[in-house]
């Protein structure tokens, strides 16, 4: 990724013991992204996947509590094993999101597989309009998050 910006942006990174084709999968399956990508003891009760320039990434994330949490955004890049950007300031076929609520933030992703001796050099990439937008995300628990996330997605196709 070319344009990162410590002041807007985040950054989490981990070599993985799984292969790029792996963590692609995990990443585009609805099946299995359902099962991993939100950390414990939230879950993603929904996915739906357009995987191409344009198309549709919804989740529907569930709350300890049961509060539901839809996400509507637009893939941008999608790189067979290797790369997958997408943003939730589009939704599908470039159209601008209509959510404005103040809980929500704009964010663009870039997830990148490097295949790496021991697996995959996994890194991920939150990039925010502005600071304020940055440090929401951070409070939020970013590192963590992606971090158990990330677990719980490494142990799922370790099992399939």
């Amino acid at each position: 990724m070319k344009s990162f910006n410590p002041e807007t942006d985040l950054k989490f990174e981990r070599i993985v013991d799984l292969t790029p084709s792996q963590m692609f999968a995990g990443w585009t399956t609805p099946s299995l992204l359902t099962k991993w990508f939100t950390p414990a003891p939230w879950k993603t009760i929904d996915a739906k996947i357009d995987l191409r320039p344009g198309g549709k990434f919804y989740t529907l994330m569930q709350s300890p509590e049961g509060q539901s949490f839809p996400n509507t955004g637009c893939y941008l890049e999608v790189e067979k094993d290797h790369k997958i950007v997408w943003t939730s300031a589009l939704t599908s076929d470039f159209r601008p999101t209509l959510d404005e609520s103040p809980t929500s933030f704009p964010i663009t992703v870039h997830v990148i597989f490097e295949k790496d001796a021991k697996g995959t050099k996994y890194t991920a990439y939150a990039l925010h309009k502005n600071a304020e937008d940055k440090k929401k995300h951070e409070e939020m628990g970013f590192e963590v998050g992606w971090g158990l996330a990330l677990d719980q997605l490494v142990k799922l196709m370790k099992e399939v």
